[in-house]
């Protein structure tokens, strides 16, 4: 079992149910599922840029992305129907919390001037969505063979019914919120 999982079952969820005053075991927010994406509208006039931001997402997350093609053709910005502009991975079960165990206690801290994530990057249904600048900062990613830093979005969805619900479950599972 992930050692976040185990965590989530033995902290969190006593501390959430007192917190909250849940009745039910059920009722807890979890998380269930983190989505990574990266996009590159760059990849319009080089597509070489592609296979490296699919092999080094595929580094990063442990599972092989989707690549994301356009729907609609666009004039202004090059683009035509079906042209490969980004690749995502969703994940889920014990791959999902290995990956946040990684972004939660390696990868953030490594972070030049890292305060934390904002607390302000909610939803309003309990989902966190955080951006990140370089793919650098994850040690799995080799520097020599990075021709091009490409940012990502990392989306945790959570059964929470409140941002402040999901506040209180990534801070429980040790996210590292700045301090207003």
């Amino acid at each position: 079992m992930a050692r976040l999982k185990e965590t989530y079952l033995t902290k969190t969820v006593p501390a959430l149910t007192q917190e909250f005053g849940y009745t039910n075991r059920m009722a807890v927010p979890k998380i269930t599922k983190i989505s990574v994406n990266i996009g590159l509208g760059e990849a319009t006039g080089n597509s070489k840029l592609m296979d490296g931001a699919v092999s080094e997402l595929a580094l990063i997350a442990g599972q092989r992305p989707i690549i994301n093609k356009a729907r609609k053709s666009i004039a202004a910005f090059k683009l035509r129907e079906g042209m490969a502009i980004g690749c995502s991975v969703t994940l889920r079960g014990d791959r999902m919390y290995e990956f946040l165990d990684r972004l939660v206690s390696v990868t953030l801290p490594r972070v030049r001037d890292f305060r934390g994530v904002s607390s302000k990057s909610f939803d309003g249904r309990g989902n966190y969505t955080l951006g990140i600048k370089d793919q650098l900062i994850f040690p799995e990613i080799d520097y020599n063979k990075v021709e091009k830093t490409k940012g990502m979005n990392i989306c945790i969805t959570t059964t929470a019914k409140t941002d402040a619900e999901g506040l209180a479950l990534l801070k429980h599972l040790g996210m590292p919120f700045r301090t207003q």
